[in-house]
């Protein structure tokens, strides 16, 4: 209940800031103003002139996407393996997801949006072995039929601040018209937090940039989700030009890393809390996004499951235990065609990881470039590095033969899990297509000194229209 006063108060103050606003206006707001998406650019300034807007009689957005990628990696050496292990020798797995975007506009500033999801497939040994995974695409799921289900569900109400506004294209869960640059928005449903929060316009999407879980968020950002990377919760943005601030309260699941959220709100909880700064060196965009997380669950405590001769860590959990934690995020533009970005993250790692994967330490960077240069502009080709850690409790409770839902591999000789990736996408924009063939090479798979190298092969088709 405290985080949810918390939150309560958080609204009415920008519900305050919002009325000052309004007040010190002289011209009124601008009508059927439709929200702007949760990762867009910086604005132009508001005595900027924009665009007639050709598009405000727009009410529907409806949009679909496609992506299946097939993974293999070479066999390596291995002295042991647990249940919770990386296979030395395996073969390929392939995952699908299939996602259609509806979007309706309902009244000034609302719309609503409705995500139908078909996901089936697998990932290497089940998606475990390795805590910064290879596969964004893929869960820890032991049924790889097809399974329809729904992904998001939820009420976008937008309030603009000033008149100004800016157009928006049609995108999926956004739909074209004039938006403003400044304005409070609330957002109530069934979605998934990292469409808000932890964004990077380089590394962010493995339907489209890397694969690889720690690239696609803090990876110490245990955020809360149920299996397939969804959550029921409210987010509430303050967002103008040159910064944003992002606030959300949602449900975690109700064992570790489960399709099942935990309904009862006044024990088991998460909140995520974000301000994001945008600014130019040089001419060149650039934003800087700090991020801040409590999650309130049953959580099992390392500490206690060492003492424990079956090392279990789930006959070791009590209510209201929590886990907090912060990420950095920056991303910079370059050149016009290339662009760099760094992500930090650390948790406290008492207590075992509830949702996301088992990784307490992250610190990760890389190179995004177009195919300009080379005559292919619709092209990407990407680069980067990431390496991951362990706080003290987690290893020894690996080392002593523990294993989380991702990891364990029954012994452990510690050492960071360090990952390399690299990607180039082929852009087909008439056949709304891409193919991208992917790498990862994986030393220390699960923080395991003993075990790889991995080296890893991946093709992605993506197809968005």
């Amino acid at each position: 209940m405290l985080a949810f006063s918390a939150f309560r108060r958080l609204f009415c103050i920008l519900l305050i800031i919002n009325a000052i606003h309004a007040k010190a206006q002289t011209v009124p707001a601008q009508s059927n103003t439709p929200p702007a998406p949760p990762s867009a650019a910086p604005s132009p300034a508001p005595d900027q002139k924009t665009p007639a807007d050709t598009t405000r009689t727009r009410s529907w957005s409806l949009h679909f996407q496609q992506t299946v990628i097939t993974q293999w990696h070479a066999n390596f050496s291995a002295p042991y393996t647990g249940e919770y292990s990386l296979r030395p020798r395996e073969s390929a797995k392939t995952s699908l997801t299939s996602t259609v975007f509806i979007g309706r506009r309902l009244w000034r500033g609302a719309s609503i949006y409705f995500n139908p999801e078909l996901a089936g497939g697998s990932g290497l040994s089940a998606a475990r072995g390795i805590a910064g995974f290879t596969n964004g695409e893929t869960f820890r799921i032991g049924d790889p039929a097809p399974k329809l289900y729904l992904a998001r569900l939820f009420l976008r109400q937008v309030w603009a601040l000033d008149a100004s506004t800016t157009p928006t294209d049609d995108a999926p869960n956004q739909i074209a018209g004039a938006a403003p640059t400044r304005f409070f928005a609330l957002n109530v449903g069934k979605f998934s937090l990292s469409d808000y929060f932890d964004q990077n316009s380089y590394s962010h999407d493995p339907r489209s940039q890397f694969l690889n879980w720690g690239l696609m968020s803090n990876g110490a950002w245990d955020y809360p989700a149920n299996t397939r990377g969804y959550t029921v919760g409210a987010v509430g943005e303050y967002v103008t030009p040159s910064f944003a601030l992002r606030a959300a309260t949602s449900l975690v699941p109700l064992e570790a890393n489960g399709p099942i959220l935990n309904k009862h709100y006044h024990t088991a909880h998460s909140e995520t809390l974000e301000l994001s700064r945008t600014y130019a060196v040089g001419g060149r965009a650039g934003t800087v996004r700090m991020l801040g997380f409590r999650t309130v669950a049953d959580m099992g405590d390392y500490h206690l499951a060492m003492l424990r001769d079956d090392r279990d860590i789930t006959a070791t959990r009590v209510n209201g235990r929590t886990k907090t934690g912060f990420g950095l995020n920056a991303e910079q533009e370059l050149t016009e065609q290339i662009g760099a970005f760094a992500r930090l993250s650390y948790n406290d790692g008492r207590r075992e990881t509830w949702a996301f994967t088992e990784i307490d330490r992250s610190l990760s960077a890389g190179l995004s470039s177009t195919g300009a240069t080379w005559q292919r502009p619709d092209d990407r080709l990407g680069l980067a590095v990431v390496g991951n850690g362990l706080s003290t409790a987690h290893r020894d409770y690996l080392a002593a033969g523990g294993h989380g839902f991702i990891i364990g591999d029954g012994r452990l000789t510690y050492a960071p899990e360090m990952i390399a990736e690299a990607y180039y996408s082929l852009n087909f924009p008439k056949q709304h297509a891409t193919v991208s063939p992917d790498y990862q090479f994986v030393l220390h798979p699960a923080y395991n000194r003993d075990r790889g190298p991995v080296h890893v092969v991946a093709v992605r088709l993506h197809v968005a229209f």
